[in-house]
């Protein structure tokens, strides 16, 4: 029963790939209260390309708050208990809008798109070291299809809409959370163009030092800065909600979702990492004060900054382009399924896959390889694979790409991490997290309640100066309660299959041929 009492609730927006959702925290408990979800629409224009509509996104995102704030309402609670709301978000996915007529200039590109692929060749072609880590050094990325800059550069060369905002002066640019705040706090009456140094580190136009849009590369990706927004911390009052049921509400946090992941598991100690299984797969690794270079296709990023005057600190990073939607894709384009949750049945259904190895490079493989030519491959099929043993390899492909970052994580770590803390959708799947415990070979670690990225969020912003209502003091933050699942599989049996797994991924690259050469003899 809910004390009426005393009570201070906070709101969380996690705007994601697949699904747009709100939920409501206790900030004492760290409670989930409830929350709404709904599921996003993607389109595919073509292939390798992913969009979303961009008012889609605005609208799923009002109507969960909507069916939130009525789900209190059952339970009879005021939602003038809700003292502050975070936003948390797809990173990379670029949106470009009219700041006069509020309207967007194209569909939102989704971060996993790869129509930028020859866009990426001529990009690394101009580079002064011509290689796609030329750029590490300033924004500790690799030019690749994943980041914002490469699809605004893309979308700056081939959209005619934009490139006549940018001549009259009225285009913005902003990932996710940047369109969201801009559209609650005003819009075209004054809306608020910021984004957070979460979001900002994914563009590729951040200086990971300066925390600030670095021109030099701005002027690689002939990018005017007027059109960007302004980088502030991930804990501050930016704005108030003007409209909907949270009207005057402040909106005082925002982090990427990988992010948010990271400060709801609480890993504010050096050394402390997550991995989080949704859409994609994404390990961050808490690297203190300091940036860490990479040097096995890792990626250089800002874990948080939770507030104006505190200090940043930063994270490595390997990220999967397919997790969950592989399952998605075993249930939309194969209809083996007819929902996701079907998958762990389904691959319960036999103890192996026979000997058949699946590498979902839908859009290219993302870290270590960075090989945006590499494309979906299923290896080892025989007379007796059946849809089981296709949806068991499914799941192992995840957490065979897990194995694959976590290794690079080690090497460039120097300490071999003994455990894994996991958060995400597919979580919830057992199978799949005593199978990613055996690939492993080390314990899994889950907390019970899974909703830590939207949790992360929540934290930062009810922490936010002017706001106050969410303790970060180690003493005062909930403890998590947890599960685990250890390795039950032989070292050797471990390896052997990986083996398998690493061959496969090999047979997967340079698939993706340059259309200019059909007809000719390659």
């Amino acid at each position: 029963m809910w004390e009426m009492a005393n009570r201070t609730l906070v709101g969380s927006v996690d705007q994601g790939t697949s699904s747009s959702r709100f939920l409501i925290f206790d900030s004492k408990t760290a409670e989930l209260v409830t929350y709404h979800q709904t599921e996003m629409k993607q389109f595919f224009p073509k292939e390798g390309w992913v969009e979303e509509d961009p008012f889609e996104i605005l609208s799923s995102v009002e109507t969960c708050i909507e069916k939130a704030v009525d789900n209190l309402k059952a339970l009879n609670i005021p939602h003038s208990d809700i003292k502050c709301i975070g936003i948390t978000n797809q990173r990379e996915t670029t949106l470009v809008w009219d700041k006069v007529t509020g309207k967007p200039l194209y569909n939102a590109i989704v971060w996993l798109d790869a129509r930028t692929g020859a866009t990426v060749k001529e990009l690394i072609a101009k580079s002064s070291q011509k290689n796609k880590d030329s750029l590490r050094p300033l924004c500790g990325l690799p030019i690749a299809t994943y980041f914002s800059a490469v699809k605004l550069y893309w979308l700056l060369s081939n959209c005619k809409e934009v490139q006549q905002a940018v001549k009259n002066g009225t285009c913005l640019f902003g990932t996710v959370d940047s369109w969201l705040l801009w559209n609650w706090t005003g819009g075209v009456k004054g809306g608020k163009h910021f984004t957070d140094v979460t979001n900002a580190s994914r563009t590729m136009l951040m200086n990971l030092h300066t925390l600030q849009w670095d021109n030099d590369l701005c002027k690689f990706f002939d990018i005017p800065k007027d059109i960007l927004p302004e980088i502030h911390s991930c804990s501050e009052i930016y704005g108030h909600m003007v409209d909907g049921p949270l009207r005057g509400l402040p909106i005082s946090g925002i982090l990427g979702d990988q992010q948010s992941a990271l400060v709801g598991q609480t890993c504010f100690q050096r050394g402390q990492a997550k991995n989080t299984y949704g859409t994609g797969c994404f390990l961050l690794y808490n690297t203190g004060p300091s940036p860490i270079d990479s040097k096995t296709g890792l990626l250089t990023t800002v874990a948080y900054k939770l507030g104006k005057n505190k200090p940043a600190v930063y994270a490595l990073e390997g990220s999967v382009a397919i997790a969950g939607a592989c399952v998605r894709w075993l249930r939309d384009n194969l209809g083996i399924i007819k929902s996701t949750e079907e998958v762990e049945e389904l691959a319960s259904q036999v103890d192996s896959t026979c000997g058949c190895y699946f590498v979902p490079a839908f859009t290219g493989l993302f870290c270590p390889y960075w090989q945006s030519d590499a494309r979906g491959t299923m290896c080892g099929i025989s007379q007796v694979t059946t849809k089981q043993h296709i949806a068991r390899a499914s799941l192992e492909a995840v957490c065979f790409q897990t194995r694959e970052i976590l290794e690079a994580m080690n090497k460039d770590s120097g300490i071999p991490m003994t455990s894994l803390q996991v958060d995400g959708g597919m979580t919830k799947n057992n199978l799949l997290m005593q199978i990613q415990a055996d690939l492993l070979g080390i314990k899994v670690v889950r907390p019970s309640m899974p909703e830590t990225t939207a949790l992360g969020v929540a934290m930062a912003a009810g922490n936010a100066e002017g706001v106050g209502v969410w303790s970060l003091d180690p003493k005062d933050l909930t403890a998590i309660t947890t599960d685990h699942f250890e390795p039950a599989i032989t070292e050797k049996d471990r390896d052997w299959r990986f083996g398998y797994w690493k061959m496969a991924v090999e047979r997967s690259m340079h698939w993706e041929r340059d259309e200019s050469l059909r007809g000719e003899i390659i």
